[in-house]
């Protein structure tokens, strides 16, 4: 079911968003819209990257509490992030 949103702007406002729409070949409804259905749109997108970072951060914690957990020196962890990096760079020129 369809809803509805009503707003208020002034009168020039509404005046120059109407003038820029109308150039465009659109409504002020269809901009309004747009914008709403892409705001709706971000918000959902957060929510599903919060919730795979719930899930990573619990599977984190379930991995240390059954002791599964691999720990890694800060100085080793640098050595192989920069190895990683390096291959990266290295396939990006190839």
């Amino acid at each position: 079911m369809d809803t509805r949103i009503q707003f208020r702007v002034d009168e020039e406002t509404k005046r120059l968003a109407q003038l820029m729409t109308e150039s465009q070949g659109r409504t002020l409804s269809d901009a309004c819209r747009e914008l709403t259905v892409g705001l709706a749109e971000e918000q959902r997108k957060s929510m599903t990257h919060d919730l795979w970072l719930t899930e990573q951060i619990n599977a984190a914690f379930d991995k240390f509490d059954s002791g599964k957990a691999n720990f890694i020196e800060h100085n080793e962890a640098k050595t192989q992030m920069e190895a990683r990096k390096m291959k990266i760079r290295n396939r990006d020129r190839a």
